[in-house]
């Protein structure tokens, strides 16, 4: 059994491995793509290692929470770098998802609340991902393809440098017969799961307000947290349940009010108040 952080960088060096044809077929395209190609592909693969390595090093519903305050960073660097109106609905939207931090983590009884390293990574990750989210919307000559295949390139580089970070839980690095043992079941779930879901998110990203790509994320806590406490033995009780259904309401709030604006009047648009 692979676990720690050695399962991060499996699971990223693997797609690496899978996607050598489509790299060599592409290695043009990847090599012309300039210094802001290659940044959005250091940002993105960072990112997600980090956000891996939070859900390894700290309870997996702080990681998750830690991580999708996002939309906050997504949003706010929109404005800045590309000028995108912050409307009410986002606002709201930020608030909620707010709440359901604050609610999940207890904040409001007064427990300080101690940071360990895979909470900062998960901190991290969300602000490193909203600007590679935004590197990625301002590059108009990129695609969804290269820029899973940068991704992949480049997270296997920071996955590969996550184990030598002096962290408790580390592990040395597995041997052959261990690496071989995993790679039955763990090949399809490459295949099938992880490198679509990839280029499906770069895809999104190249198309999308980085601040809306961000919101539409955040259904993945409702699973996560839940799936946290059948595995993983983690806590679960109201506030988890309180939490959980605000982030979920803020994700799908924005993407249900664009849309009863358009049925409303499909003519005129749903109004934005913004800044």
């Amino acid at each position: 059994m692979i676990t720690g952080g050695w399962s991060i960088v499996l699971f990223y060096v693997l797609p690496a491995l899978l996607l050598l044809p489509v790299f060599i077929m592409r290695r043009h395209a990847l090599l012309q793509g300039g210094w802001s190609f290659q940044l959005a592909g250091i940002l993105a693969g960072s990112a997600l290692v980090l956000y891996a390595g939070a859900l390894v090093f700290t309870d997996v519903v702080r990681a998750l929470l830690f991580y999708y305050l996002t939309p906050l960073w997504s949003t706010l660097l929109a404005r800045i770098v590309l000028g995108e109106t912050i409307t009410w609905q986002r606002w709201v939207t930020m608030a909620v998802a707010l709440a359901g931090l604050l609610v999940i983590l207890n904040v409001g009884s007064g427990i300080s609340v101690t940071l360990n390293a895979g909470d900062w990574m998960g901190q991290a990750s969300g602000v490193v991902w909203a600007i590679a989210a935004v590197t990625i919307k301002s590059d108009a000559k990129g695609n969804g393809v290269d820029f899973a295949l940068g991704y992949f390139f480049w997270g296997s580089i920071a996955a590969l440098a996550l184990p030598l970070l002096p962290l408790q839980g580390a592990q040395a690095m597995p041997d052959w017969s261990t690496i071989r043992g995993v790679l039955v079941w763990i090949v399809p779930v490459v295949a099938i799961l992880a490198i679509p879901s990839a280029f499906g998110v770069m895809w999104g990203a190249t198309v999308l307000s980085p601040g809306l790509l961000a919101i539409l994320f955040m259904t993945e806590i409702s699973a996560g947290a839940i799936t946290a406490a059948i595995w993983a033995g983690e806590p679960f009780g109201w506030r988890e349940v309180t939490g959980i259904l605000l982030i979920s309401a803020a994700g799908l709030f924005e993407p249900v009010m664009n849309l009863f604006f358009k049925t409303l009047d499909p003519d005129a648009g749903r109004p934005d108040i913004g800044v």
